[in-house]
């Protein structure tokens, strides 16, 4: 049985992989990705075509830095428009001996002090829907540079 959803739902994204995952093709709903996947050659695939955990760490990029606007915001907080989130998503083996990812989220926060940076950075870390969803799930390190 399905767990009811405890969030009123705004919208819903939908894609669809086909052929064999890693080595396959995405497509969302509204046609906006149409990517085929490949394994990048550091997993002994050709490199070409897009891969998961790329896909990931850009929503997570963008809806992070969302997060840290909306957050700033809230507190009178002035971000640059050059500030600038870099997701950077690990791919390995687990000890378990399956597989795990793991996050790196680097905010470009110029005009920052280094505390203050790092402290918007954690603040929108609580706030972001994506570290929410991974929270517990994966290892999640946060830097700043100013």
């Amino acid at each position: 049985m399905i767990k009811p959803m405890s969030i009123e739902v705004l919208f819903t994204s939908e894609s669809t992989a086909t052929g064999g995952g890693r080595e396959g093709h995405v497509k969302s709903s509204t046609g906006r990705i149409d990517q085929n996947t490949n394994h990048p050659k550091e997993m002994g695939g050709s490199g070409e075509g897009t891969n998961p955990e790329e896909l990931f760490s850009a929503g997570y990029a963008a809806c992070f830095l969302g997060a840290l606007r909306a957050v700033a915001g809230k507190e009178k907080i002035q971000v640059d428009d050059a500030s600038a989130i870099t997701a950077q998503v690990g791919f390995g083996k687990d000890p378990d001996g399956g597989f795990a990812i793991n996050a790196h989220l680097i905010g470009y926060l110029p005009g920052f002090e280094q505390a203050a940076a790092e402290e918007l950075m954690e603040k929108a870390h609580q706030f972001c829907p994506y570290s929410k969803a991974t929270r517990g799930n994966i290892d999640v390190k946060l830097s700043a540079k100013v």
